[in-house]
């Protein structure tokens, strides 16, 4: 099967899958997009209907949606020891799809300052975002790894639903996640992941500016 082509921009949660890429170590092809343009072209489009990003594309499969990015590479490369045993799955599949679901929503919400009430609380999926909050301390609380002693693409991706608010103020980790996010952010895979995107960030910046 030929490599990998990673369609991005790095100022989108295509972050997250160069995180998972790097994790990987095989080599990949990055195609810049840019937002309203490049990312809504025809040829895009044909790749991911929904026009957004990240989207890879392996051989002949394609993959949207991060989770699915993440679980998806970790299996078609279990050389990189990404994904636990299948029967020890279940905190993996847990995780990973809890931060794809309930974390997204709520997170989402939080950001644009709405709060469910009544009926709207019980059909929002989520509950709180208080209740979401209490549900990630869970997941990372008595394990160094959100799926157990062993870093895996669970921890890319709702590890990223983390760090990512806790960045921007969103949320102000307890001790037990700040240690959590310490881990995280000590991976050199992760540490190269950022600096890349911080580099086309600023690349496109300077040419912004003319």
């Amino acid at each position: 099967m030929s490599g990998i082509i990673f369609y991005t921009n790095p100022q989108s949660r295509g972050q997250t899958v160069r995180w998972m890429l790097e994790e990987l170590g095989e080599p990949y092809e990055t195609v810049l997009l840019d937002y309203g343009t490049t990312m809504k072209s025809a040829g895009y489009l044909a790749i991911n209907p929904m026009g957004k990003v990240p989207a890879i594309r392996h051989g002949r499969h394609i993959v949207t949606e991060g989770a699915a990015i993440c679980a998806y590479l970790a299996d078609a490369f279990p050389q990189s020891g990404l994904a636990p045993a299948p029967l020890d799955r279940a905190a993996y599949y847990r995780w990973l799809f809890f931060a794809a679901g309930p974390v997204e929503s709520a997170m989402l919400d939080h950001f644009r300052k709405i709060v469910p009430e009544g009926e709207q609380k019980l059909m929002a999926g989520y509950g709180s975002w208080e209740d979401v909050l209490n549900a990630l301390e869970i997941a990372v609380a008595d394990t160094e790894w959100i799926a157990g002693d062993r870093f895996s693409a669970a921890d890319v991706y709702a590890g990223s639903a983390i760090d990512w608010p806790a960045k921007f103020g969103m949320i102000q980790p307890t001790p037990k996640m700040a240690a959590y996010l310490e881990r995280l952010r000590a991976r050199p895979a992760y540490g190269r992941a950022k600096a890349i995107d911080a580099e086309l960030i600023a690349a496109a910046k300077a040419a912004a500016d003319g």
